[in-house]
């Protein structure tokens, strides 16, 4: 039944598809009413790399005959390494109608975070990124132009490519510098979307919420970088377990997949009310302690986002009692049978993991623990692939990070016939093919009936290389 229901989930992934102000320059038709321009940011991985801050200073847009867009103007530092196949909103603004070819990114102070797992428990390091020039700038063609047109909407989606932007020696360790900092010359990969596009749709915003109007559909979110979003919900809206538009209320932390709009707003494909506590952590998971029964006593996990009263402990190391709690649920899936799936037996080192509860005197206090949506990178296993009927099966890659760690050997990737291929045609391409590809997945890490973690995927890429 468990195995069952991990499909059940993996459908229901890929059935959910898997802003800020700015000034733009004179027009190339001065006549044309501006559009706007969604700007998101994803993340190709490094093994052992959990954080990587990269401040923004500006993201400008640059267009036929010399025109030009900004649509980042306000530093905005965004940890990369976080997005790991996951797709979370950085900016909305209005720009010029045109047409623009190419993106100029200035960046600065990147700060890199990696965990030593051969360590008990495992150890956390910070080191500073050196980058050629600080302030560095970097200009990125679009394989398409980007087309604005009058009154309409368009995005700019940014992938960090993390693996080749950090200087590495020939075992994959990054090389750290006599001054103790390590090589950062940013690759970026960039590509104009449509909100309507699969790689247009936001996959990963979570926040507080602000306020509720049910009369009018919609909620404010607390997001990230912090920009407050309209939220706004239909009869297609999917909520979680006894959850409406009509009872959400302060205090909550809530989660949101859906798509941009022209007005700047949220059109709501699913919302999550994750918990109603004021204090969390959430981060990956490094190490469990078990009892006989094979529960989780204590959880030792890479904290990578917290409350407003816990946010000194971001970018930390801590160990959690998980003994007395007893509320587990799935994203986007809480009802009779989430426990069924994932509970104080289920968790495994790699899992992404919010965990909700109360912070007085400096102490933490877990009430529940939720399995999040999150990314997996790795190269595809040549002849690994099973399949049942279309794209419904498995295919396995090797993956040298905190999941492979877990599985202790390559990762198993369930698909199902609704999961989403992004430039790949499905499980028959990756049946012939003999290419150790790279691919990047994003679903859920769960255990399969022999306790195995395997990975459920409602999405599947083989990321473009940087232009």
């Amino acid at each position: 039944m468990k195995k069952y229901f991990a499909f059940a989930l993996l459908l229901a992934l890929s059935l959910m598809g898997m802003g800020c102000g700015s000034s733009s320059s004179p027009s190339q038709n001065s006549n044309a009413q501006p559009g706007s321009v969604f700007v998101t940011g994803e993340d190709a991985p490094l093994s052992s790399v959990v954080g990587f801050d990269l401040t923004l200073n500006s993201v400008t847009l640059n267009g036929q005959g010399g025109s030009t867009a900004t649509v980042i103007s306000t530093p905005t530092t965004v940890d990369f390494a976080r997005l790991l196949g996951l797709r979370s909103p950085l900016a909305f603004n209005s720009v010029a109608a045109g047409t623009y070819t190419s993106a100029t990114f200035v960046v600065t102070s990147p700060v890199i975070t990696y965990v030593d797992m051969t360590q008990n428990p495992p150890a956390l390091n910070t080191i500073k990124g050196a980058l050629p020039q600080d302030p560095y700038t970097v200009t990125v063609n679009f394989p398409s132009p980007m087309v604005v047109d009058s009154n309409g909407l368009a995005g700019l989606k940014m992938d960090m490519d993390i693996r080749q932007s950090i200087s590495i020696d020939g075992t994959g360790q990054i090389v750290v510098n006599s001054n103790g900092t390590a090589n950062v010359g940013p690759v970026i990969d960039v590509k104009a979307t449509k909100a309507s596009d699969p790689d247009g749709e936001i996959t990963d915003l979570m926040g507080g919420l602000v306020s509720v109007n049910s009369a009018s559909n919609s909620f404010v979110l607390q997001g990230p970088y912090g920009h407050q979003l309209t939220v706004e919900v239909n009869s297609s809206t999917q909520f979680n377990s006894g959850w409406s538009i009509n009872n959400l209320a302060i205090p909550a932390y809530v989660a949101v997949q859906g798509t941009f709009q022209a007005d700047g707003s949220m059109m709501a494909t699913g919302v999550e009310v994750v918990t109603t506590a004021k204090s969390f952590i959430s981060g990956r998971v490094l190490q469990i302690v078990n009892n006989s029964s094979g529960q989780a006593q204590q959880v030792t996990m890479w904290v990578g986002e917290t409350g407003a009263d816990m946010v000194s402990d971001v970018d930390t190391i801590m160990t959690i009692d998980v003994s007395q709690v007893s509320t587990y649920d799935v994203c986007f899936f809480n009802g009779p049978l989430t426990q069924f799936v994932f509970n104080n037996t289920s968790i495994v080192v790699g899992q992404r993991i919010f965990v909700g509860g109360s912070f007085s005197g400096g102490v933490f206090t877990p009430s529940m623990v939720s399995l999040r949506l999150q990314g997996i990178y790795g190269t595809f296993v040549p002849g690994s692939v099973a399949v049942t009927s279309g794209n419904l099966g498995n295919f396995q890659i090797s993956n040298n990070y905190l999941i492979g760690y877990s599985v202790g050997g390559p990762v198993t990737v369930n698909t199902s016939n609704l999961t989403y291929f992004n430039n790949l045609s499905g499980l028959g391409e990756l049946q012939t093919s003999s290419s150790p590809m790279p691919l990047v997945a994003r679903g859920l890490l769960l255990k399969d009936l022999s306790g195995t973690p395997e990975f459920y995927a409602g999405f599947v890429s083989n990321p473009p290389q940087a232009q």
